[in-house]
């Protein structure tokens, strides 16, 4: 009789994001995140910046961030991306959020991911395959408008990749969710730009067994 090995499914990911960008991991080692990035945020103010409103900045940065990071742990973030240095002298209003992985259970017995991936993108808008170091993973791209009544302050481009856990038991998937503020009157290909670059950073996803 031959036994079958079952292959060992990745105990995590590795995502490398643009130059320019911070990591903040949110279940372990959030705040030491936090801190390094207000730091940086404080280093980098204007030469001529009042000494004694530097506290006052602190603060403030600090309130800011802790917001940004209480709204990803209640969406079930694991990590989060955000730009913090300036690109031309401007802060990008984006960020990347990889979310907890979720089990969905098989449609069938003998069914696998690709038949959930399928389901999904039968009730998705322009939603679209691609494959993330080997394994097919579900695209859809769409424009969020403001609705206060829905929790939503600002209009957003969001981008969102599911990705299904090779040899998992029971089926997991990751979902990596990026976000891009609308302003009011901009132009549109600039968020297409910034969409690309989200598309090339998921370029670099690969799968962990360390």
């Amino acid at each position: 009789m031959t036994t079958v090995e079952r292959r060992r499914s990745p105990n995590g990911f590795n995502l490398v994001p643009p130059p320019g960008w911070d990591v903040i991991p949110l279940r372990t080692g959030t705040r030491e995140a936090m801190d390094r990035i207000v730091r940086k945020a404080v280093a980098q103010l204007p030469a001529g910046f009042p000494k004694d409103d530097i506290p006052k900045a602190r603060l403030k940065l600090t309130h800011e961030m802790k917001k940004v990071v209480r709204r990803a742990s209640a969406k079930g973030g694991m990590t989060l991306y955000l730009p913090t240095e300036p690109l031309h002298g401007v802060t990008l209003p984006v960020s990347i959020l990889a979310s907890e992985p979720i089990e969905i259970p098989r449609i069938s017995p003998n069914s696998g991911p690709e038949a959930v991936l399928a389901t999904l993108a039968s009730v998705t808008s322009a939603a679209e395959t691609r494959i993330l170091d080997g394994v097919a993973a579900l695209r859809s791209e769409r424009d969020v408008p403001a609705d206060t009544d829905k929790g939503v302050d600002v209009a957003h481009r969001r981008v969102e990749y599911f990705v299904p856990v090779p040899d998992s038991r029971p089926d997991q998937y990751l979902s990596f969710s990026f976000s891009a503020l609308i302003a009011p009157g901009s132009d549109s290909a600039f968020y297409d730009i910034l969409v690309e670059l989200f598309d090339a950073v998921m370029g670099t996803f690969r799968w962990s067994y360390a």
